[in-house]
């Protein structure tokens, strides 16, 4: 069946105890596993959803902060030590070249002893990187990926994904700030996963942070309210709106009616609130 399985659920890169993962989704359609960002935690959330590691196959990062692509060599190299031997390709913005590179120079020692004591193929050679823009990235087997570039200061590289097939399409926002574009690039979609932010509890969060009064300038600069994103779910007519990327998401006094409330401002249609490990079905 294909589905949207959350693996990890929070914004931003910070773990505490009992709390939710960071960045990373996995789309099944199509017969192909997309990987939609690779946070803190994404290889064990692929392994708990059921994904053999093996089976990895196409890995899209939206842009480069860490709680986006920090675990992105990790879990590649994990799955090669797996047993992975075809090849992978990943899409990221400009620089992801140089990430995965430098990745494999720091696991030099590792990958050239595992090619000879146990007989693996050339990690270096089973991946691809490609860089995108704006535009189509990826047309195969009646697949499409599309990117629209949002707006996630000081981050200019930074872009939503839009994925197409057999007239289903899944929509991730990435992280952005409020960008009406977005629900052109959306439009129809059958789930859109959007960011989400609540204020009050934001609030809550920089007060206990040493970087307090910088930290919430970037966040209401680069991120979207819950009500922001219902605003884009309307305007777009999607049928299903996924909040996503939760700030806060380790707030005890933050629950799902909270996220609710605030989005129902906006969006009275199908909703669902991320939780790690959470599978949405995409129906017939």
């Amino acid at each position: 069946m294909d589905r949207l399985v959350l693996l990890g659920s929070k914004g931003g890169p910070a773990l505490r105890p009992g709390g939710p993962w960071p960045s990373s989704s996995l789309l099944e359609i199509g017969g192909r596993n997309f990987v939609i960002d690779c946070g803190l935690g994404v290889t064990r959330g692929l392994v708990d959803a059921g994904m053999s590691l093996k089976a990895l196959d196409l890995i899209f990062v939206t842009h480069l902060h860490s709680d986006h692509v920090l675990e992105l060599g990790p879990l590649i190299l994990t799955a090669w030590t797996a047993g992975l031997a075809t090849p992978v390709t990943v899409y990221g913005p400009p620089g992801t070249s140089h990430y995965w590179q430098r990745f494999c120079q720091a696991m030099d020692f590792d990958i050239e002893i595992r090619i000879v004591d146990e007989g693996r193929p050339d990690i270096r050679e089973l991946v691809t990187v490609k860089e995108f823009a704006e535009g189509v990235i990826l047309e195969e087997g009646g697949l499409t990926a599309s990117a629209l570039r949002v707006d996630h200061p000081p981050v200019t590289d930074c872009f939503a994904l839009r994925f197409e097939h057999g007239g289903r399409n899944v929509v991730f926002s990435a992280d952005t700030a409020f960008f009406p574009p977005l629900a052109g690039f959306a439009k129809g979609a059958d789930i859109l996963v959007h960011e989400a932010m609540l204020e009050e509890g934001v609030e809550r969060l920089v007060a206990r942070t040493g970087n307090g009064a910088r930290l919430r300038e970037h966040l209401f600069a680069s991120h979207s309210l819950a009500e922001e994103a219902g605003r884009i779910a309307s305007d777009a007519g999607v049928k299903r709106l996924v909040l996503n990327h939760l700030i806060p998401a380790d707030d005890p006094a933050v629950g799902e009616a909270d996220w609710i409330a605030a989005v129902r401002k906006t969006w009275s249609g199908d909703l669902t609130i991320a939780c790690d490990g959470l599978v949405v079905g995409l129906l017939e």
